[in-house]
């Protein structure tokens, strides 16, 4: 919804959105290193939830009595001060997170797949109400945000931190370790397909919402649907996240990296080329094949190939911080061209470039597999 809220509710043009989300991604790069970092220090560690928590808790007063008027009224203000605050609060917080899970998942032998659909079913009836509540009053959606902000505090308190087993003397992480990642060249392979394949779909993803909405005869409607359709493609998108760790586990992460790739590269294909409600709805539920096998895959090439010790700060570094990277240089650029070339033809377009730097990433990814039977329980084997 926070696309359509900057387009409907703030009249955004497609140009100022691409630099809020450009802004956002820019400040998410620069705090990403450091949640990984720390996250990696703390191990199962909750100090740094707890912070997220009571960031969450402040979104309602925040895009309420700040963010919005700041954008309205001092544009350039606004996206620096909203970066800053979306940064800390969900564009570093998602991966450091999910790394989180993983982490924790991996000491008490569950599945990262199997723990993470929870997300997914929590973000179904997240975007079912958020689409309704929408053309009520935006505002209350933030309201809510802040209230599942103070459930997620709670939460942590039931949360555990530790494994039950005898913990071993593990060498902390340091600066020495995060800097050696970038003399690695299969770290940069890595990266390669990041910034070539999945970051670009996420600028494409960015402003799907609007397009969506437009191919409704009022927005209002198309906001509505879009808010039941992306609850179903998120009750899909768990169920996945149940079967995603079977589907990479047989076929390895490599080419669970290039699955989801081409899940992308088609959904990116086909939005260019279809142009009714029914076709593009069809097209938006393949967003819940794609996701899962994405994160298991990444959680399961990072486990075989780099130090485990690391891979909060793998994932954020390698995954996240390069995404943003990318989604800086180019959202204020893609916005600009659905300005002037229309959503389809830039569709086309990006998912041109995207296939193009999938067949590139065959050439490039490990291939490496668990070769023992501790590796394969790192990485969820059967």
């Amino acid at each position: 919804m926070f696309p359509l809220w900057l387009n409907q509710a703030l009249a955004l043009t497609g140009k100022e959105t691409g630099v809020v989300f450009a802004t956002n991604a820019l400040a998410a790069l620069i705090i990403m290193p450091v949640y990984g970092i720390l996250q990696d220090r703390l191990g199962t560690g909750k100090q740094l939830l707890f912070m997220l928590g009571l960031l969450m808790a402040g979104v309602g007063p925040f895009f309420i009595l700040i963010y919005q008027p700041l954008l309205t009224s001092f544009f350039i203000v606004g996206a620096i001060v909203g970066a800053l605050y979306s940064a800390l609060t969900f564009g570093a917080a998602v991966g450091t997170l999910e790394a989180y899970i993983e982490r924790l998942g991996r000491q008490h032998d569950v599945e990262f797949g199997k723990a993470r659909l929870w997300g997914s079913l929590g973000w179904a009836c997240a975007t079912f109400v958020a689409g309704v509540i929408f053309n009520i009053n935006p505002k209350l959606n933030f309201v809510l945000a802040s209230a599942t902000g103070v459930g997620f505090i709670l939460c942590l308190f039931w949360l555990p931190a530790s494994t039950k087993t005898p913990r071993t003397k593990k060498k902390k992480v340091g600066v020495s370790d995060v800097l050696s990642l970038f003399s690695q060249s299969r770290f940069w392979r890595l990266s390669l397909y990041v910034m070539g394949v999945s970051c670009l779909y996420q600028i494409y993803d960015q402003q799907f919402p609007i397009y969506f909405s437009s191919l409704f005869p009022t927005p209002e409607e198309g906001n509505r649907f879009y808010g039941y359709l992306n609850s179903l493609q998120v009750f899909i998108e768990a169920g996945m996240m149940f079967i995603a760790p079977f589907i990479v586990n047989k076929i390895g992460p490599k080419n669970g990296l290039l699955l989801s790739g081409a899940i992308m590269a088609l959904r990116m294909l086909a939005s260019g080329v279809v142009a009714d409600p029914v076709s593009i709805s069809l097209v938006k539920l393949l967003h819940a094949l794609e996701l899962p096998i994405l994160l298991v895959a990444i959680f399961k090439y990072i486990a075989v190939n780099f130090d485990t010790r690391l891979s909060a700060t793998i994932y954020l570094i390698g995954f996240h911080v390069f995404t943003q990277v990318v989604t800086t240089l180019l959202s204020s650029v893609v916005g600009e061209l659905y300005d002037d070339l229309g959503f389809a033809d830039t569709y086309l377009l990006l998912g041109t470039v995207v296939t193009v730097n999938l067949i590139f990433s065959f050439w490039i990814l490990e291939n490496n597999k668990p070769k023992n039977d501790v590796a394969a329980r790192m990485t969820g084997g059967y």
